[in-house]
């Protein structure tokens, strides 16, 4: 592999941390005079997270294209906003105008059991795309449960280990940690 080809890096494990490490790379490379876009499958644009807040200050795209959590809301939400996030983000990949794409939660997107998903957002388009992708695009894709398939086709692979949450213990979410 050479310099200048684009990796793809998967973000994976039950463990906290993928997201953050996505905008962590998200902001490394906007120093570095990259275009930057995120689109996150899950998160819904109906609520407001500390990154957005943030990264549109610094002028990285980022997009909640989500319906929330699976079980909020009905599969017909879900299913029409995950198809039209899988929509954008082809037109956005092969648009050939970003340098790093972080699809968030697409693993998550991809695991989906409560409602079928196969004939809007299928692993093989998935897998399809990211081996068409314009040749200098780093793609990162995050969330739990990554597709044996995307593992074997990644250049880097992380694993989020859960240890230790306090979550467990009853404790909410943070915000400013956790959202």
């Amino acid at each position: 592999m050479t310099q200048n080809k684009g990796r793809l890096i998967v973000y994976t494990g039950d463990g906290k941390g993928k997201t953050t490490a996505a905008l962590g790379l998200a902001l490394r490379a906007a120093g570095r005079g990259k275009k930057v876009a995120i689109i996150q499958f899950i998160k819904s644009p109906e609520r407001t997270y500390g990154e957005h807040i943030m990264l549109k200050k610094l002028g990285i795209e980022i997009y909640a294209m989500g319906a929330g959590f699976t079980w909020t809301k009905t599969p017909q939400e879900h299913r029409r906003a995950l198809a039209e996030a899988w929509r954008f983000a082809k037109e956005k990949i092969m648009s050939g105008s970003y340098d790093l794409m972080i699809l968030d939660e697409l693993n998550n997107a991809l695991a989906i059991q409560r409602f079928p998903i196969d004939d809007i957002l299928s692993l093989d388009e998935v897998v399809e795309l990211m081996k068409m992708r314009p040749s200098h695009l780093h793609l990162v894709v995050t969330g739990r449960s990554a597709a044996k398939e995307l593992i074997a086709l990644a250049d880097i692979v992380t694993n989020m280990q859960a240890v230790k949450h306090d979550y467990h213990e009853g404790i909410s979410a943070v915000k400013g940690i956790e959202f």
